[in-house]
């Protein structure tokens, strides 16, 4: 029998609050441990889970790019389109699930005269687009040679070509100042934080002029007649290409030295041919709306707290009721000018119309009718049974009267002068 240290003495058991463990005031806040999973609730979702759980934990989120977020900062009201492009979900396949399904877009023999037509212009190490970037924006300097500079931006994945672009603006700027060397970058991959959540976008052409100034350009496939263009279309242009400026402006902010260029050159084909003509387009007006837009966007983690849980867009997963229900729980701000840039507009269109909105009218109406937001209300206030304390509906009564008298003074007239009674010069 092996006897402990001090066996033979007899020793007073100890008392039972030494048996107890010692704790301190910040003990009191450590978890538990236990070998046992937790039967607490699971842990909280991160803000890319929610996300991806609105898509579809299997639909891969679609990319932003300048186009749409051109048309999410001309209605920077609209939350639904925020979330959804947020999110990465697939809104054409959405449309198409509610049965409002996007009819615009470009054709499939457009896409193939614009991307011919690009490769035209990008020819022999893009020695004619530098060409045109000289002659239009920088006539003084050094005309770019055979020896301009054109890197390879390939890399894996979005945030990789990213990061590969910006390394190439740097080393490109450096090159301008060094050897007077001019740079063409094809298709770079630009980065702009939207609404919180990170957009990749790709222009057409990035070109870094000797001085280390760099200009976007925009190659569009249609026609320049007679020096000028179809002014919605450019305007569509210097919206697109505004969106490009501000991303690259992220990117020129932490070099030293590097300026964006606040005049884009718009690339068209010539008249009826396929030879390229181009012309500069000042964008800073579209520039300070689309970022004053942008700025005003819902961070998405805000409008993804707002919904409930399980709440998905997945057409595969969802039925179209399921689905109406899942897009009406995010607010929408439709306008007429939606049905040329969102795919969901036929359906939001639908519904305004169906919960008698003045927003199915237009903004303009919308704005002038002010507190009265249905098509009902607008019309009590025009038959005087609305608010006759509300200053529109006092004004849009006195208009009905005003019409109606009108209307009864024409209905008054004969309806063609007589003979003897010569008819009015006016």
């Amino acid at each position: 029998m092996i006897q402990q240290p001090g066996a033979g003495e007899h020793r007073p058991p100890p008392p039972v609050s030494a048996l107890r463990p010692r704790l301190s005031v910040a003990d009191g806040t450590l978890p538990r441990v236990s070998s046992y999973p937790p039967s607490s609730p699971a842990q909280p979702t991160t803000l890319r889970q929610r996300l991806a759980g609105l898509r579809g934990p299997a639909v891969p989120p679609r990319p932003l790019d300048a186009r749409a977020l051109a048309a999410l900062a001309a209605n920077p009201g609209c939350g639904r389109r925020a979330l959804l492009d947020g999110a990465g979900v697939d809104k054409t396949a959405l449309a198409t699930a509610l049965g409002s399904p996007a009819s615009f877009g470009q054709s499939q023999f457009a896409i193939v005269r614009g991307n011919s037509f690009e490769a035209k212009v990008k020819g022999d190490g893009g020695a004619e687009l530098l060409r045109l970037v000289h002659a239009h924006l920088a006539p003084a300097a050094e005309p770019p040679g055979a020896g301009a500079r054109v890197p390879d931006l390939t890399a894996a994945g979005p945030e990789g070509r990213a990061a590969r672009t910006a390394l190439a603006l740097r080393e490109a700027t450096a090159a301008g100042r060094d050897s007077g060397a001019w740079t063409l970058l094809d298709h770079p991959m630009l980065a702009l934080e939207v609404a919180g959540s990170p957009a990749y976008l790709e222009p057409d052409a990035v070109v870094v002029h000797p001085d280390g100034r760099w200009t976007v350009v925009e190659i569009k496939s249609f026609p320049m007649i007679d020096g000028a263009a179809d002014a919605a279309k450019v305007g569509a242009a210097a919206r697109q290409a505004a969106v490009y400026v501000l991303a690259l402006e992220r990117t020129a902010g932490k070099l030293p030295g590097a300026e964006v260029g606040h005049t884009v050159l718009l690339v068209c084909p010539k008249d009826f041919s396929n030879l390229p003509t181009a012309a500069p387009v000042d964008i800073r007006r579209e520039r300070s709306v689309t970022r004053r837009q942008l700025d005003r966007l819902t961070r998405v983690e805000e409008l993804a707290a707002a919904l409930p849980e399980g709440l998905s867009f997945d057409p595969a997963t969802r039925t179209a009721e399921q689905l109406v229900e899942a897009v009406s729980a995010v607010d929408a701000a439709y306008a007429p000018e939606c049905l040329a840039a969102c795919e969901l507009a036929f359906h939001c269109r639908d519904r305004a119309r169906s919960a008698d909105q003045v927003t199915a009218l237009g903004r303009s109406v919308r704005g002038e009718l002010g507190g009265l937001t249905t098509v009902e209300a607008a019309l009590a206030a025009a038959a005087g049974t609305g608010c006759a304390e509300d200053p529109t509906a006092a004004a849009l009564h006195r208009a009905a009267r005003l019409r109606a008298e009108a209307l009864d003074l024409a209905a008054a007239r004969p309806p063609h002068p007589s003979p003897e009674t010569p008819a009015c010069p006016c």
